[in-house]
């Protein structure tokens, strides 16, 4: 017969609730009552081997992972990822999805702390309204934000520059000519869309492009917005050489707007993205985009929490910014397709 919860609280000398929360991993049972019930557990065989280990390091084994919208095929990507990596450690994912508001957030970090796990990764939906949160989460267990980061907190960070990779957009829109262009992001109201703006406009100073102002067109990261603005850039008056989009959601909906008005990309105009999420190789024409190095972002960020849980590291706070690459395709530059 399958022992039960009440018979090792029996064992243990213990009531079914106590035991209930020492299986939570919950810090509330007392070290000498969490050995009582590890040891009943073990005599009873009522559960694997890996929850009493558990039990004895008082880990839950369970990183939380908090990210802004899992309908962006980008945070997505980084989650398999990062799950990957955590499950080559032998932890447990628990996935919040934060629906773009500051205030869910804060609500998925309370409930991730409750539920005891061991260390939490973030991509902070908002870079200031975040950070209250983000700080008392940091404050009881290990925190690494990714990708993006909120304002005035004292957490490890892996990414990337942002500035640096708006410097190889620009230039290979000048390598190719370009003069004139229009500018369609995400209102920066997180890290990521403010120094990637900030970055482009920088760059194309720097490198002599001629930004449009009534052309800078601010929504959010979206099909649906990359399509209204898109139509917004092709009719107007001072329709730019080249369309620079904040994230690929955006560029693959701009390139349906050119599609629906019959305008030829790259031909009569040229698009470019950033992210390089599947489907940027597969549009028509395929997306000239920047891509992340998803899966090092991953490593490193759970080898940076790992390191915190552990405590085996005594080094500052870590900002570790990684390399991204210009993957260059159809949307840019014009492929012969050879003899027929």
């Amino acid at each position: 017969m399958t022992p039960t919860i009440k018979q090792v609280a029996e064992r243990a000398g213990v009531s079914t609730a106590t035991v209930s929360r020492a299986l939570s991993g919950s810090r509330t049972v007392s070290p000498e009552l969490t050995s009582r019930i590890v040891s009943a557990v073990e005599e009873l065989g009522y559960s694997s081997n890996v929850i009493a280990s558990s039990l004895r390091r008082r880990r839950s084994d369970t990183i939380g992972m908090v990210v802004p919208d899992l309908a962006n095929p980008f945070f997505t990507a980084l989650v398999q990822n990062v799950d990957h990596e955590l499950a080559r450690r032998g932890w447990q994912v628990l996935l919040c999805d934060a629906q773009t508001d500051s205030t869910v957030e804060a609500q998925r970090l309370t409930s991730l702390i409750e539920r005891q796990v061991d260390g939490i990764i973030i991509s902070p939906t908002n870079e200031w309204e975040s950070a209250p949160a983000v700080r008392s989460a940091a404050a009881k267990v290990p925190v690494v934000q990714i990708d993006r980061r909120a304002r005035d907190t004292d957490t490890d960070w892996v990414g990337i520059d942002d500035d640096y990779s708006q410097g190889l957009i620009v230039s290979h829109l000048r390598q190719l000519g370009v003069a004139t262009v229009a500018f369609i992001s995400a209102t920066p109201t997180d890290s990521s869309s403010e120094l990637r703006q900030a970055g482009f406009f920088r760059h194309a100073e720097k490198q002599n492009l001629s930004i449009i102002p009534e052309l800078v067109l601010l929504g959010d990261y979206s099909l649906e917005w990359g399509v209204e603005s898109g139509r917004i850039v092709l009719a107007s008056p001072h329709r730019p050489a080249a369309v620079v989009c904040g994230n690929d959601l955006i560029a693959l909906g701009v390139l349906k707007a050119c599609r629906d008005a019959g305008v030829s990309v790259p031909a009569d105009i040229v698009v470019t993205g950033f992210d390089d999420i599947p489907f940027a190789a597969l549009s028509t024409p395929a997306l000239t985009t920047i891509a992340q190095p998803l899966e090092d972002i991953a490593l490193e960020g759970v080898r940076l929490l790992a390191q915190a849980i552990e405590g085996s590291r005594h080094s500052a706070t870590v900002r570790s910014s990684l390399g991204s690459k210009l993957v260059v395709r159809e949307s840019t530059v014009r492929v012969d397709p050879g003899p027929l």
